[in-house]
């Protein structure tokens, strides 16, 4: 199986081997104990021997044939991806199918502590509450974490609990001013008082002012903090926190539904261990404020796919917004229109992600996992599955680098809870049922009561035409920054 093969819905997990095995029909008695006991098994079966993964010329060449294909309605030129030769081509190739070399875990890598570490999943009762609460999201957050809990994944991993963040971290990004705002709504009761104030701080129709914002902001964003702290600690190398990834929050003014920008806060503090961080957002929308902290800086490159197309908010994110200054060529967008779906989406994402990686050598990853372009969302704009999702995810949990994963947008909650069950079981290397346990909210996943999720018939406006442009594009910049860089090492170890 290969990860551009779209045609298959069967999962791998960068834990496990990539072998062909014939599905096995269920007893009724061992059917029901999937459903009941959906992934608890045990460290064995968490962690098993890799089996045997050999890959001969002719895969590497079908698969290659299949990936130019999929992304260019034929082969590849030279010109599309640039000068190589044939080895060239099955080396890169190895890079961009997981089912070749980093994907199988070998034997060495399963006896490393490090790599056996359980996903850090950052949880409270309170956090969970004051998610809900937010307009919008209303119970999202508990639909996520009990879709979670039902298919026993917090079983696998390491729950840990949030902290707020200080006055001091959030002024490491936002202004004084608007930080002082959010706290004086906490000790207003007449909320009319301020509303004229209010707007000049973006607090209106998409982030309206409530009372609670203040101790709201500052949880979820020191939650995505303890998130980043517990990679840093070498806790593990992956954590998750489903309730952060607010990606349109300004330096003075909140937007999109975000008061606090607690990515931002979250790459600042990789940034004290990690010399590079690589961002990499999935939302429908633009990852906006975290471009602006950004867009100047040669230490942290910024990747958004998203739609982009009139009147979208927040209508930035073009092809030609590529940073400025000495940043220029570390901001990177993927602008797509409406209709994208995931036969397109993964092999283009995944290949800018492959050269973003050849290029930057990141040492730590930061992935907001928006849902609003699921299909069905009220966004009303792509036709993703999660397996959009779970397979750009697997590609970069490849790297095996420290990855901090976030949530973000997504306001069909089912279908959010549906996309970020399956990633979080993707980051514990188990398997779902494909029906949804019995819990406390099953009955919003009905009719059908099912994991998974139909793309739709939307209508596809992103053209084979367009797809390469958009690739050969991002391609070129990227391997201009690559020259400029090496020219820049060059006269720097010469002037030594």
């Amino acid at each position: 199986m290969d990860v551009f093969d779209l045609s298959s819905q069967e999962e791998f997990s960068p834990l496990k081997p990539l072998t062909k095995r014939a599905r096995r029909i269920l007893t009724p008695a061992e059917d029901n104990e999937v459903s009941t006991n959906s992934v608890t098994r045990g460290e064995k079966e968490r962690y098993p021997a890799p089996a045997e993964d050999k890959v001969s010329t002719d895969l590497v060449t079908s698969d290659e044939k299949e990936l130019s294909s999929t992304l260019t309605g034929g082969t590849l030129n030279s010109q599309s991806v640039g000068p190589c030769n044939a080895s060239q081509q099955r080396e890169d190739l190895s890079e961009l199918c997981p089912r070749i070399r980093d994907t199988t875990v070998s034997s060495k890598a399963q006896s490393d502590p490090d790599k056996q570490k359980k996903p850090v999943y950052i949880y409270s009762p309170e956090l969970i509450q004051r998610c809900d609460a937010m307009p919008k999201i209303i119970n999202r957050a508990s639909k996520v974490h009990t879709l979670i809990q039902a298919y026993g994944l917090l079983n696998s991993m390491q729950v840990v609990p949030p902290r707020s963040a200080t006055t001091e971290e959030m002024l490491g990004f936002h202004a004084e001013d608007y930080i002082q705002f959010l706290s004086l709504l906490g000790r207003q009761t007449d909320e009319e008082k301020l509303e004229e104030e209010s707007e000049q701080y973006g607090l209106t129709y998409d982030c309206p002012i409530n009372r609670h914002v203040y101790t709201y902001a500052a949880l979820t964003s020191g939650a995505s903090l303890r998130a980043a702290e517990c990679l840093m600690e070498g806790r593990s190398q992956v954590a998750v926190n489903w309730c952060g990834g607010w990606h349109h929050a300004k330096r003075d003014m909140a937007s999109g539904f975000c008061y606090i920008n607690d990515i931002v806060l979250a790459i600042l503090k990789l940034r004290e261990k990690y010399d590079r961080v690589l961002y990499v957002d999935l939302d429908v929308h633009h990852g906006d404020g975290v471009e602006e902290a950004f867009c100047a800086s040669t230490r942290v490159m910024t990747i958004s796919v998203h739609k982009y197309s009139p009147g979208f908010f927040p209508g930035s994110g073009g092809l030609d917004s590529i940073g400025v200054g000495k940043g220029r060529g570390y901001t990177v967008n993927i602008p797509l229109l409406e209709g994208a779906r995931d036969e397109e989406f993964v092999p283009l994402v995944c290949r800018v992600l492959h050269k973003a990686r050849e290029v930057f050598s990141p040492q730590a990853l930061v992935c907001q996992c928006g849902a609003d372009g699921l299909s069905g969302d009220p966004m009303d704009s792509f036709s993703l599955t999660p397996t959009a999702y779970s397979r750009c995810l697997q590609f970069m949990l490849q790297w095996r680098l420290p990855t901090l994963v976030l949530g973000g947008g997504g306001y069909n909650s089912p279908n959010t809870a549906r996309c970020w069950t399956r990633l979080t079981a993707i980051l514990c290397g188990h398997k779902l049922s494909s029906e949804v346990p019995d819990h406390k909210f099953f009955m919003s996943y009905g009719p059908d009561f099912e994991l998974n999720i139909s793309p739709g018939n939307r209508k596809n406006m992103n053209s084979k035409e367009a797809l390469r442009r958009i690739h050969n594009t991002i391609i070129e910049n990227l391997d201009k920054l690559k020259s400029s860089s090496s020219q820049q090492q060059e006269k720097t170890q010469s002037t030594n």
